[in-house]
């Protein structure tokens, strides 16, 4: 007999204009059970049970727990069973559809994938907590999933900028020991910067790897509703009510948790532990390719000094290339400077904002390139303007002969 829910979806699929044999193939149902109901007028009336449920002794703390928490029903059948609790999974969301407010989203159809073919990403936001300093700090959680197993990798962190999105992919490789030959994002702008257009610098960094970043279309995350689903998942199951003293802390708490509960239970699709299935998933082994070396880059224009200014210090470079358009690679303590495909200049990072990091042979070359541009000046000679001598009354010297005593 179907429930009241299961009834209200039937007729929803069919005021959006599917047909019997349409919403019987969708929901599982027989066309004469689709029929029947299509044909009934308004919601069927259930009779209640007189008998109690096993159910019973708990209904207060369930009810307690999802006015507290709102916990999702994996967790609160944890939590149950671990107070005593014998009964199954199926009268327990029953229950919890009661008291809670809302309905279920719409139906879709999933799509299954083989081993090693997908694996699919995305971040959550977690709210905020106060760091050691009492400062408010944004958490973020990172998730990959494996399309066939259903194995799972969850890290924290504290921002998404395209070098902790990397970083997060490398530990999820590591921890699940490989990767898919292709990879499922939702439209973030450190994958993609535009229509078909992915980011360079991902890019790149899915070439060194050997897999494909695929987008889904806008506005439609069903399409990868594995990862979608473990968002809500993790934060229900793992995060909500949980208390931790930082952020090392709480990886530690989610690397367990991972082992424990996500990978270590009974998937309810695939009806095996993720853990075991990983041993099918014929992943890209993490061993046969070298680590990826992450390496910021920005483009930037040599002053008339030889000088380029990066994170509000400047490093030098030969004096030839004054006025050239350079790209800054800064990988650890080690910045680099390259223009086209050659390295010019590798340096030290420098040790505070402002400091001016120079190398001898780049002071000298600029120097003697700055004389030899003075000597080949020429030397203006300076011009005098002569007026027209004054008038001089010239007198006989007989005249002072005549004054003279």
């Amino acid at each position: 007999m179907l429930n009241l829910d299961q009834h209200m979806d039937l007729k929803h699929l069919s005021r959006q204009g599917h047909s019997i044999r349409a919403i019987a193939r969708m929901t599982g149902h027989s066309r004469n059970t689709v029929r029947k109901v299509l044909a009934s007028k308004g919601a069927p009336v259930f009779k209640s049970r007189k008998r109690g449920s096993k159910l019973d002794p708990y209904k207060g703390y369930l009810k307690k727990r999802v006015e507290d928490c709102n916990l999702s029903g994996v967790r609160l059948l944890e939590e149950i069973r671990s107070m005593g609790y014998h009964g199954g999974s199926t009268i327990l969301h029953d229950y919890l559809v009661r008291i809670r407010s809302g309905r279920p989203g719409p139906l879709t159809v999933r799509f299954e994938t083989p081993p090693g073919e997908q694996s699919q990403c995305d971040w959550g936001y977690c709210g905020r907590y106060r760091d050691e300093s009492g400062r408010l700090t944004s958490i973020y959680v990172f998730i990959l999933i494996l399309g066939f197993s259903r194995f799972m990798y969850v890290t924290f962190t504290t921002r998404m900028h395209l070098k902790a999105l990397i970083e997060c992919h490398q530990k999820a490789f590591d921890y699940c020991g490989g990767w898919t030959r292709s990879i499922l994002y939702d439209n973030m702008k450190q994958v993609r910067i535009g229509p078909g257009i992915l980011n360079p610098a991902f890019a790149d960094f899915a070439d060194h790897y050997g897999f494909t970043a695929r987008t889904h279309r806008p506005y439609r995350p069903q399409t990868k509703g594995k990862v979608e689903r473990m968002v809500y998942y993790v934060k229900d199951n793992f995060l909500n009510g949980r208390q931790f003293a930082d952020l090392d802390d709480l990886n530690a708490q989610a690397r367990v948790w991972l082992e424990q509960t996500a990978n270590g239970r009974i998937h309810q699709t695939t009806g095996q532990r993720p853990r075991d299935l990983l041993k099918k998933e014929n992943l890209i082994p993490s061993c046969s390719i070298a680590h990826y070396r992450w390496a910021e880059r920005e483009p930037r224009v040599v002053t008339s000094e030889a000088r380029v200014l990066y994170q509000r210090c400047h490093y030098s470079v030969p004096a030839i290339a004054v006025g050239q358009n350079v790209v800054v690679e800064a990988q650890g303590e080690r910045i680099a400077i390259r223009m086209g495909d050659t390295i010019i200049a590798e340096h030290q990072r420098a040790e505070r904002p402002g400091q001016s990091v120079v190398l001898d042979e780049h002071a000298r070359e600029h120097w003697d390139l700055v004389m030899a541009e003075a000597s080949r000046r020429p030397v203006a000679s300076p011009t005098w303007s002569i007026g027209s001598a004054p008038s001089v009354q010239c007198r006989s010297l007989s005249v002072y002969e005549q004054i003279a005593p």
